[in-house]
């Protein structure tokens, strides 16, 4: 049994958890700000905004917990650690979002029914609080994003957070300049329906990783054409690749090399893990080197 790399990564998210610590009492200072405007002016879409940003702050502590439990050494008990404590995170960031979504438009259609008065000057003052505070957030995230799914999930919910002030910005102008009370309902609309793609898109990367999918970008076929050019090696079988969490892709296979080549196996590993590592990005494979036909002696092949 041959393996790669061991199992004591840093994640990704870690990696820039000093960024989050900074996000996190910006979030929670523009919160309370548009929960008191809210209140005083009377506004469904900056309360709807102040509610994304409760979600957001939520979200941010569970990523710092996830990102702390993920951290922890692995054990007999749990060989990988909790690094998958991070894609839990980010799919429960995505529930909650899709739960907010629904709240919000179905606020919105009984403001449309039943229209209350709207304070539009102090809703602008909070929207741009919120809109410079996002902006900052932004940045600071802008970075982990494309290395860490649970660092996505933030910075999405920061980044519909800044739409989502622009919105409320836009509406308070409209109030002020026409009077039209309805324009809080529809901006309400609009802020629910610019988070329910993104959510959906991170709820669905998270679900892939917790049912073990292949991660993406990863062609299996031509995985298997890579190891079979190996010289020695004249089959692939049993061929797996999945992802512990985001920066922490997997693989496992059973190859098949010929009787010589078993005789000295330490080099044809070495070339295979570096194969794997150099054209697939997968620091961490479990290959298992075997003769001709023994796999006729093992249980149920998968591919």
């Amino acid at each position: 049994m041959g393996h790669g790399h061991g199992h004591g990564h840093t994640t990704a998210g870690a990696v820039h958890r000093k960024r989050l610590m900074i996000v996190l009492p910006l979030t929670l200072s523009v919160l309370v700000v548009q929960v008191v405007g809210a209140v005083m002016s009377g506004s469904l879409a900056l309360l709807a905004d102040a509610g994304h940003m409760a979600t957001d702050a939520a979200g941010i502590v569970l990523a710092l917990f996830a990102i702390w439990v993920a951290g922890k050494p692995a054990s007999s008990r749990r060989t990988f650690g909790y690094q998958r404590a991070e894609i839990l995170a980010a799919a429960v960031n995505a529930v909650l979002l899709l739960a907010l979504s629904g709240y919000i438009l179905v606020e919105a259609v009984r403001r449309f029914a039943d229209p209350e008065p709207v304070g539009s000057t102090i809703m602008l003052v909070a929207a741009v609080v919120g809109l410079v505070a996002n902006g900052i957030a932004l940045w600071l995230l802008r970075e982990g994003q494309e290395e860490s799914l649970n660092l996505r999930g933030a910075y999405l919910e920061v980044l519909g957070d800044l739409l989502g002030s622009v919105a409320v910005i836009a509406g308070a102008l409209v109030i002020q300049l026409t009077g039209w009370v309805a324009a809080d309902a529809i901006i309400s609309i609009v802020i629910a329906l610019l988070i329910l793609p993104r959510t959906w898109k991170l709820l669905r990367e998270a679900v892939d990783i917790l049912l073990e999918a292949t991660p993406k970008g990863v062609d299996l076929a031509e995985v298997r054409k890579h190891l079979l050019e190996a010289p020695g090696v004249t089959d692939v079988h049993d061929l797996h690749a999945w992802t512990i969490t985001s920066g922490v892709p997997v693989m496992s296979a059973h190859v098949v090399v010929e009787e010589e080549a078993l005789a000295g196996c330490g080099p044809l590993l070495d070339r295979l893990h570096q194969c794997l590592a150099g054209h697939f990005d997968v620091e961490h494979s479990t290959l298992q080197l075997e003769p001709a036909g023994h796999v006729d002696h093992e249980g149920a092949r998968h591919h």
